[in-house]
């Protein structure tokens, strides 16, 4: 499916607001979602019926060409196919028709999309983690989520309400007059819209084509250097040597006392228990939902703070350096994993590239995750070959300069600006300095993940068209992926 492509001067833009639905809302808008879920897992079952069937054939000895066809798996394929079922199924025919078609079209998006995804990891087309095929969404850990995409869809002209296909006009928590007045103007164009339940309630996000006049940033010819940590959360180094220091806030080190209280609370409650079939009590679900809200405290707090900082960052500086942090393998350590994940450093790096690039039309650079900036000199360029975590002074051997640890990263990354290698948006080492560099001071060794095996009850496993991948970057097969 082609992209949708905004035209010029015009960029895809998402406003979210939270609703106030009804109590009769508030079902519909349950059984939406659950409509997607159930369409979903129609979808995978569908096309992993064709591997089950081709992988019995072949235990029979029935060659390739008499072996049953793979099932595409296409959204105009699924969409055709479901439309042929959901008459006949007994798993919708006698309740398919109080949802939006728009809720079984979100499941059979979801499913086509998360196909495609999996050959494309299989064939070595795609970046990151290889993935696995598809499974079924469980009821009770399933993201309650719908997207509509036809139908009405609009914000109603009193600011307070929204109105949604099957599900009518529902109040919002919040004013939406941000959107609304652009929408009057002519200047932004409702595209779609989602509903989707998360920190304990609904929320409705409108993706709109909206025109944006790029902004112009207060100190366009200044690069900053910004080096993350746990201690305090940002140092901030310009190319003019001023540096900013950014405390940690500490959302969830805060709150750990009163989530410790509720915790003791909920764990006196009887709880849900699934081997028994025990079902909660009252209590605990009061309980729980004491708890529940002060976790989703934390998380809009630390939300409001992250925003804030590259907001500010973004809207002052032409150029931002920041690291390629491994946060992944960072949280392994279980010593510093809760104040990492309580730092967001993922989402920095998320916030900062989108609204350099989308509002201000500046650059971010990206420096190589094995450059060493904290056992670089910024005064010399001499790299000192250990430097424990300990230590919070980096004294350099060369030129004997004495500074804080996390102010000589970030100088050392404000640097890197105009070392940036033109195009590819990431930055190398330092030329300028011809100081030779211990083995093991600027990388480590890659370990090879052992070689993966085929399960030999899963559907698409070593019997599907396309090669397996001894280790994680082998160049890929030259076979096509055939899966129908």
């Amino acid at each position: 499916m082609k992209k949708f492509q905004p035209q010029p001067g015009f960029v895809v833009q998402a406003y979210r607001f939270a609703l106030d639905p009804s109590a009769t809302q508030e079902h519909a808008l349950r059984s939406h979602c659950g409509a997607a879920r159930a369409a979903y897992n129609w979808a995978v079952g569908w096309v992993a019926a064709s591997w089950w069937q081709r992988r019995a054939e072949e235990s029979y000895g029935i060659g390739e060409a008499g072996l049953t066809e793979w099932r595409p798996w296409s959204l105009p394929a699924l969409r055709k196919a479901f439309n042929e079922a959901k008459h006949t199924d007994p798993r919708f025919a006698a309740w398919w028709e109080e949802n939006s078609k728009e809720a079984y079209s979100t499941g059979l998006a979801n499913a086509s999309a998360a196909f495609d995804n999996y050959a494309k990891s299989k064939n070595g087309k795609r970046r990151g983690k290889r993935m696995g095929a598809p499974r079924f969404k469980s009821k009770r850990k399933a993201r309650l989520a719908c997207r509509f995409t036809t139908g009405t869809i609009r914000v109603d002209a009193g600011g307070r309400h929204v109105t949604l296909p099957r599900l009518g006009r529902i109040r919002t928590h919040e004013p939406t007059v941000k959107l609304l007045a652009r929408v009057q103007a002519g200047t932004a164009r409702v595209l779609s819209a989602t509903v989707r339940h998360e920190r304990g309630r609904w929320f409705v996000s409108f993706q709109a084509e909206a025109k944006r006049d790029l902004q112009r940033v207060a100190r366009p010819e200044v690069a900053v250097g910004i080096d993350l940590g746990v201690k305090t959360l940002a140092v901030m180094a310009d190319s003019t040597g001023e540096i900013r220091t950014i405390a940690n806030p500490g959302h969830h080190d805060r709150a750990r006392k009163q989530l410790r209280r509720a915790s003791r609370i909920v764990s006196r409650r009887q709880g849900p228990d699934r081997r028994t079939g025990q079902k909660p009590s009252k209590r605990w679900e009061k309980a729980n939902a004491a708890r529940n809200k002060v976790h989703h405290r934390v998380a809009n707090l630390r939300e409001d703070a992250l925003h804030k900082l590259t907001t500010s960052v973004a809207a002052e500086y032409g150029t931002v350096v920041v690291e390629d942090l491994n946060v992944a393998g960072m949280l392994r350590n279980r010593r510093l994993a809760r104040r990492i994940a309580d730092a967001g450093f993922g989402e920095i790096r998320r916030q900062l590239t989108s609204k350099t690039r989308q509002r201000h039309a500046t650059r971010t650079i990206v420096a190589d995750r094995w450059y060493p900036s904290s056992k670089t000199c910024s005064g010399c360029g001499a790299v000192k070959a250990k430097l424990p975590l300990h230590v919070r002074t980096y004294q350099c051997d060369a030129c004997g300069l004495v500074i804080d640890r996390d102010d000589n990263a970030a100088l050392n990354l404000a640097a890197l600006a105009a070392a940036a290698t033109t195009g590819t948006g990431v930055a190398g080492d330092q030329d300028a300095q011809a100081v030779s560099k211990p083995r093991g001071a600027d990388q480590k060794t890659r370990t090879t993940r052992p070689r993966r095996k085929a399960e030999a009850g899963r559907a698409g496993g070593a019997t599907l068209p396309h090669q397996r991948q001894t280790e994680a970057r082998d160049p890929t097969q030259a076979e096509a992926l055939t899966l129908w």
